[in-house]
């Protein structure tokens, strides 16, 4: 596949409160290490990295909430955080859809001509898909590397309760499906993305 070479890598909530043990199980171990390796490539090639974080309310029991240690990005990504050639952005945003955050993602990437994004991070079908549909709504061409990110266990209504891999695979189906996003592998967009 081809990645455009002003492609923005949107990096949604990589951030240390999604390893407390409020969440329940996850998903995809190798979410991280692919996360890092698509981080790296966009940083050695000159690409936009966004980082956005989720800032839960204080007064809320979230371990995302601000002024708590689980708001914080995880290590492999802080550490990465203004290395790179190219433009960089953060979003803080406090709901699903990082196009709902501060500052504007849709005015910023508007701003570098931007039409291809790659979609990482956490929680699959929640922030990065409502972040997808939003995006393929407002027009850009979304890219969503499904080994790059997890999810956890989810509990609904009726009794009903669906695994993360099964959350997971129903995300895919209706990005893919309802031609919000193109879902592949993060093998897929390094190979697409490759150093000049």
């Amino acid at each position: 596949m081809e990645i455009n070479e002003n492609a923005a890598l949107v990096v949604v909530d990589v951030q240390k409160g999604f390893e407390e043990e409020f969440w329940g199980k996850r998903d995809n171990p190798a979410a991280e290490g692919n996360i890092a390796a698509l981080i790296d490539r966009w940083q050695e090639t000159g690409r936009p990295v966004v980082f956005v974080r989720h800032d839960s309310v204080e007064s809320s029991r979230s371990p995302l909430r601000a002024g708590h240690v689980g708001n914080d990005f995880k290590d492999f990504v802080e550490e990465r955080r203004g290395k790179g050639r190219g433009p960089e952005l953060l979003v803080t945003k406090t709901v699903n859809s990082a196009f709902y955050g501060s500052p504007s993602l849709d005015g910023w990437l508007t701003g570098l001509d931007v039409v291809q994004i790659v979609i990482v991070g956490i929680q699959t079908n929640m922030c990065n898909e409502t972040t997808a549909r939003m995006g393929g709504n407002l027009g850009y061409e979304v890219v969503f590397p499904l080994d790059a990110m997890h999810t956890f266990d989810l509990e609904g209504p009726f009794g009903w309760t669906l695994t993360a891999e099964e959350l997971t695979r129903a995300t895919a189906v209706s990005l893919h499906g309802g031609r919000f996003a193109r879902v592949v592998t993060t093998e897929d967009v390094l190979e697409g993305a490759s150093v000049a």
